[in-house]
């Protein structure tokens, strides 16, 4: 994975209508958050947005990937999809597939129950 500068602060600038747009490197690559959500990462100087199974037409019908990496020999696709090449020079329409990828990324959150850990160790606290 890889992501230049300038194309790092040009998807920060893209996508800061949504407000609290970050960036977070990882990977040689980067994570593209809004309030703490991921719901795009960049690759090789390329958008990638979270969807699901309803979103994921949408970048099908328009002929775009899917993210896939090299996990120990056998590839892993991921839940992210290229976003449409040419959204990069629209951007209020790439701001609306951004949207749906937050809201996919959001519901996605909030449907994965918080770890036993977490309850145990914020049940601890209160008790004090």
């Amino acid at each position: 994975m890889t992501a230049s500068p300038e194309f790092v602060t040009f998807v920060q600038e893209l996508f800061a209508p949504l407000g609290g747009v970050s960036i977070r490197r990882m990977f040689g690559g980067a994570g593209i958050y809004s309030r703490g959500v991921m719901f795009g990462l960049i690759d090789e100087d390329t958008i990638y947005l979270k969807a699901d199974a309803e979103s994921r037409k949408a970048f099908e019908a328009r002929g775009c990937g899917q993210f896939v990496y090299d996990g120990k020999g056998k590839p892993v696709a991921m839940s992210y999809w290229q976003m449409p090449p040419e959204l990069v020079d629209d951007a209020d329409e790439a701001l609306v597939w951004a949207k749906t990828a937050l809201a996919v990324a959001k519901a996605a959150k909030a449907a994965v129950p918080p770890s036993s850990r977490r309850i145990t160790l914020g049940a601890a606290r209160r008790r004090r």
